[in-house]
């Protein structure tokens, strides 16, 4: 399986919450990780959102984002280029996505029509699974 995280599903790789467990297994049977770029930042900033809202203390945060940091090289990560953009905004439109969520789903579209394979999209946001189910993609959970 090729297995796409945004960033509601790999943040959960490193701050333990409801789907961790889940994560952890999807991205143990994957033969391929693949991520956008912009996923570096979203993850990042989840985890220091977590520690201002003292969810985790600022030691866990720190280790969270280093174990992450240590990890991104692993990811398969696809670039935001003119195209990704503006095909990101006709999925906006069409779908009624938030900027980052509508480039998640272009950037997955792009990488699976160029490899030829389907891939399997995880996340944790029921809107953009919602846009992908429509676009036809295989979704989780």
């Amino acid at each position: 399986m090729i297995l796409y995280l945004d960033a509601s599903a790999l943040v959960k790789r490193y701050i333990a919450e409801k789907g961790s467990d889940l994560v952890n297994s999807w991205i143990g049977e994957a033969d391929m990780v693949v991520t956008s770029i912009l996923t570096r930042v979203e993850v990042v900033t989840a985890i220091k959102l977590a520690q201002r809202m003292k969810i985790i203390t600022p030691e866990h945060a720190q280790l969270a984002i280093r174990q992450f940091r240590a990890e991104w090289e692993s990811y398969q990560r696809l670039p935001i280029t003119e195209s990704t953009v503006s095909r990101g905004d006709n999925l906006a439109c069409e779908h009624g996505l938030r900027g980052y969520d509508a480039t998640h789903l272009a950037s997955l579209l792009f990488w699976q029509e160029a490899i030829g394979q389907p891939i399997t999209l995880a996340a944790f946001d029921s809107q953009l699974l919602n846009a992908a189910m429509d676009e036809g993609l295989r979704t989780l959970p």
